[in-house]
C-alpha cells in the first residue's frame, strides 16, 4: 500500500488500537491477541493501529513488539491496513518504524519522542529523519512533547512526501484550527483525544471527521454505532449515548492516573474477551470500579 493510498483509508472509517493481550506473568500472549483481532474483524475498523497507546507500546521490549506486529499482519491480511505504534528516540524510533516496515505493516503512527522538551527545529528534525527512514506512510501524533506548529508541519509536508498523516492528541481547537487551515488536504487528519466520541463533533465540525475509539476494543457494535451516526450527522443517537454511556465511563476512567488503557483491558474482560492485566507502571482497576463498568456497559445489550 502507498502513502497515498494509505491516507484515502485513513479519511472515512472508524480506527482503533487493539490491546495487546499478556498473560498472568505479563508476558506477550499471542493466541489471545489473534483471536482478539479475529473477533473485532467482523465490525469493520477501516485500519488499526497495533501495538499503539492502547496497545501498550509504551511497555514493550524490541522483540515483543515485532512479535505483536507480525501476529497482527498475519491475523488481518488482505482484510485491515495495519499501522505499527513507532516512538521513543529518534534513533529508536527509526528503528521501530523500519522493522515494522520490514514485517509487512502498511504504515507506522509516529508517537512522541521520550521524556525532553524540544524546540520546533528539533521536531521537525525528528520527524524527517523517521520519515526518510522508510518508505510507507507515516503519521505524526501531535501529543505529550510533540507539539507541531502548522509552520513546522509545512516544512515537514514540503520534505516528506511520506509524511501522510496529522492525528491530534492535544485537543487546543485554535492551534488544530491553524493547522487544518493551513495545510488543507495534504493529510489525513485524526482525533486522538482519549474517549475521542466526546470530542468526535468538534471536531468534524473543524474538519476532522476521523477519530480512533479505545471502547470498540470491547463494545465494538456501540463503538460503530456511534461512528455511523456521527458520520451520518445523527446528533440525537450521539447526544444519548454520550449522556448515557460516554460521560459516566469518562467519569469513571478519571478515578485513576493511567486507567485510560487499564479501563479498556477491564471492559474487554467484561465482555468475555479478556485480554490480561496492565503492565506497570499502569495499574488494574479495584474490583468496586470493575463492577461500576459492567452496570454501565450492561444497557448497551450484547456486543
Amino acid at each position: 500500500m502507498s502513502p497515498q493510498e494509505l491516507k484515502t483509508v485513513l479519511e472515512a472509517g472508524l480506527l482503533s488500537f487493539p490491546l495487546t493481550d499478556f498473560d498472568a506473568q505479563l508476558n506477550f500472549e499471542p493466541k489471545g491477541y489473534a483471536e482478539r483481532l479475529e473477533w473485532l474483524q467482523p465490525y469493520g475498523a477501516s485500519a488499526l493501529f497495533a501495538a499503539g497507546g492502547t496497545g501498550e507500546f509504551f511497555s514493550l521490549e524490541p522483540g515483543e513488539y515485532s512479535h505483536v506486529i507480525q501476529v497482527a499482519l498475519d491475523t488481518c491480511r488482505n482484510r485491515t491496513p495495519i499501522l505499527a505504534g513507532a516512538g521513543g528516540p529518534t534513533r529508536v524510533a527509526i528503528q521501530y518504524a523500519q522493522e515494522a516496515e520490514r514485517l509487512g505493516a502498511q504504515g507506522i503512527l509516529l508517537l512522541p519522542h521520550y521524556l525532553t522538551e524540544a524546540s520546533q527545529e528539533g521536531l521537525i528534525a525528528h520527524v524527517q529523519a523517521v520519515c526518510r527512514s522508510v518508505k510507507f506512510g507515516v503519521v505524526v501524533y501531535n501529543r505529550g512533547g510533540c507539539r507541531l506548529t502548522p509552520q513546522s508541519l509545512l516544512v515537514l509536508a514540503e520534505t516528506c512526501p511520506n509524511l501522510i498523516g496529522f492525528k491530534d492528541g492535544i485537543g487546543d481547537i485554535e492551534k488544530f484550527v491553524a493547522i487544518r487551515q493551513t495545510l488543507g488536504e495534504r493529510f489525513a487528519y485524526l482525533g486522538g483525544l482519549p474517549t475521542a466520541e466526546v470530542f468526535a463533533g468538534a471536531y468534524k465540525a473543524m474538519g476532522c471527521p476521523v477519530y480512533s475509539s479505545a471502547v470498540f476494543n470491547f463494545i465494538p457494535k456501540t463503538a460503530m454505532d456511534f461512528y455511523n451516526a456521527h458520520a451520518a450527522g445523527d446528533t440525537a443517537t450521539c447526544d444519548r449515548l454520550i449522556r448515557e454511556f460516554f460521560l459516566p465511563y469518562i467519569a469513571l476512567r478519571n478515578k485513576g492516573e493511567g486507567y485510560a488503557v487499564a479501563i479498556v483491558k477491564a471492559g474487554a474482560a467484561i465482555a468475555g474477551h479478556a485480554a490480561g492485566p496492565v503492565r506497570p507502571p499502569l495499574s488494574d482497576l479495584k474490583a468496586s470500579e470493575v463492577e461500576e463498568l459492567r452496570a454501565l456497559m450492561a444497557p448497551l445489550g450484547p456486543q
